[in-house]
């Protein structure tokens, strides 16, 4: 597979530029709380399409198990006969980019390919509004957009 590409699809140029590059690091704890003031707990980028890759499998696992599927809202696009939309996560059009530092909070960034397959929305996992369950919330409109509210 491509290093450019991680669950069959294509990562925004920006983003495969920045990890080409080494570039794409984790900001600091202050600067992320900036952008994703809801989130409570430390969070990590990935920093290999390889980690991204394995990280993502736990969409895959939340998705297929119904229990896991409603605490996360994460489901299958591909097995819904009308569109996956926030608060829920389709695991299908969905890449992790940054999931939680500290084993067992099962918090993430993510690239939600529903809205452009060139420049993905990100999207962040959130508990902590209703700790009983996870929505996904719209971070940025583009990777773009968050990448240069990063400054990278």
């Amino acid at each position: 597979m491509s290093p450019s590409m991680v669950r069959g699809h294509a990562l925004p140029a920006r983003l495969a530029s920045l990890l080409a590059q080494g570039r794409w690091r984790h900001p600091g704890d202050t600067e992320l709380a900036r952008l994703v003031p809801w989130f409570e707990d430390p969070l990590d980028f990935l920093p290999s399409t390889d980690q991204m890759t394995r990280e993502s499998r736990s969409l895959d696992m939340f998705a297929d198990d119904p229990r896991s599927s409603e605490l996360f809202r994460e489901v299958r696009g591909s097995e819904r006969q009308g569109p996956v939309e926030l608060p829920w996560l389709d695991a299908d059009l969905a890449i992790l980019i940054a999931v939680n530092r500290r084993p067992g909070d099962d918090v993430a960034l993510a690239l939600d390919y529903r809205t452009d397959p060139a420049d993905p929305r990100v999207v962040g996992s959130d508990f902590w509004t209703n700790p009983r369950q996870c929505e996904w919330r719209t971070v940025m409109p583009t990777f773009s957009a968050f990448a240069d509210a990063l400054g990278i």
